[in-house]
């Protein structure tokens, strides 16, 4: 669930800010068909997301980094032309006016079509370590999904409420300043692919400039939050001069203080949601990837030529207990037994079809998966699906349980 909701977020908060800060510089410009230019780009980009999502997951003609050049290509570009256009008067020539809204709805579509296409693909991937649509774990997923989406969706649409309530010089300079860092993202992602695809030449200078913008990749959003964090700011700066602003009658003096007060609010809902999302990328983010130390491996009962013993005594407090057999090789294939009720254990090798040999914890009284966090429904460890524990043979006689060393050494493969 959490990190679903973190790399929502994180993959959608810059493209939502540069395009609500877009469409209040249109709106406040008065470009000529601005707002339906650029409605009409944002869907160009939902629908080539969609469909790029698609050919991702479905199919195998997609060459991700090949792709994320082209887009990205494309998008420099476009910045360019539009930051030469922005220069031309075009107040007193129309179709400059058009041709800039184009173009940066155009720009926009394709900041969509590069940020969209994996978060898209979420819910398909929520099945791939899911038993089912209907289980606990598919719906935790799809929890955070959405709230990683209200999340981004909520501080963008807050940042275009404020900032059209400020002038257009000042939405100009900070729509520009996110345009500039998005295109500096841009480069240092088109350097990156180009070194790995053999496409230009490696030297210190570009090598130490992808490693660097690789490594701190979030400085990015950060920069962009920054920037439109001005926006809820200045609006409380101004807020608190309203009385100062001249009035004639009371009437008009409430409508003053109910402008500011919604000013307030927008600004506040802003700040609010940068800062869950900033918590969302440190705070909540080094919770959810913290390394999770597995149970040391316990001694067997008893290990003979053909088995490996374990007593009921020692899985009889219905905790998860860790053992293992040790090839000749020195390969340890590890496996589980939890004590499911007074007469029914779980058994089950120490790793999964779906995520391999990282193995099982317990946590508060629930077996976890290590690599995705998918926490087990106990009573169903010991049979096929989902993250749960791979099946393996195993009998109870005389307050053993007894599991054949022949079974284990099938899945040795699984922990070499």
């Amino acid at each position: 669930m959490l990190s679903y909701l973190i790399s929502t977020s994180q993959n959608l908060i810059s493209v939502v800010i540069v395009t609500c800060l877009s469409l209040s510089f249109v709106k406040l410009k008065n470009m000529p068909k601005g707002m339906v230019i650029h409605l009409c780009g944002i869907g160009l980009g939902l629908v080539l997301a969609f469909i790029m999502s698609y050919m991702k997951n479905a199919t195998n003609r997609i060459d991700t980094g090949i792709w994320n050049l082209r887009i990205f290509s494309v998008s420099l570009c476009l910045f360019v032309l539009f930051t030469i256009l922005s220069f031309t008067p075009v107040k007193k020539i129309r179709i400059i006016g058009v041709i800039s809204a184009v173009i940066l709805a155009l720009l926009l579509a394709t900041l969509i079509l590069y940020a969209l296409p994996d978060v898209i693909a979420y819910p398909y991937t929520f099945l791939e370590t899911s038993s089912s649509v209907i289980s606990t774990d598919y719906l935790y997923k799809t929890i955070g999904y959405l709230c990683g989406i209200i999340l981004a969706v909520v501080a963008g649409f807050s940042v275009y409420k404020g900032a059209n309530k400020l002038s257009l010089k000042i939405v100009s300079v900070l729509f520009f300043l996110t345009l500039l860092i998005n295109a500096l993202r841009q480069v240092t992602v088109c350097l990156s692919i180009m070194l790995a695809k053999r496409i230009i030449e490696s030297n210190h200078m570009v090598f130490s400039i992808t490693v660097f913008s690789s490594n701190h990749s979030d400085y990015f959003i950060y920069l962009t939050m920054a920037v439109a964090l001005a926006i809820p700011m200045i609006l409380w700066a101004r807020s608190f001069s309203m009385e100062k602003e001249p009035w004639s009658n009371p009437a008009e003096h409430r409508k003053i203080k109910a402008k500011w007060r919604s000013a307030r609010r927008w600004a506040t809902t802003a700040i609010v949601c940068f800062v869950l999302v900033v918590l969302n990328m440190t705070v909540v983010k080094a919770y959810d990837t913290k390394v999770v130390e597995l149970s040391p491996v316990e001694d067997a009962a008893d290990v003979d030529d053909e088995n490996v013993y374990v007593s009921f005594e020692q899985v009889s407090d219905g905790h998860l207990h860790r053992f293992a057999y040790e090839t000749e090789d020195g390969t340890n294939i590890r496996f589980i037994v939890i004590q499911k009720s007074s007469s029914s254990y779980g058994v089950g090798l120490d790793a999964c079809d779906i995520c391999g040999e990282t193995g099982y914890y317990e946590r508060d009284g629930q077996v976890v998966c290590k690599l995705c966090d998918v926490v087990m429904n106990i009573s169903t460890i010991g049979f096929k699906g989902g993250c749960n524990p791979i099946v393996i043979d195993y009998s109870i006689s005389d307050g053993m349980i007894i599991v054949p060393i022949e079974g284990l050494l099938e899945y040795e493969s699984e922990f070499k």
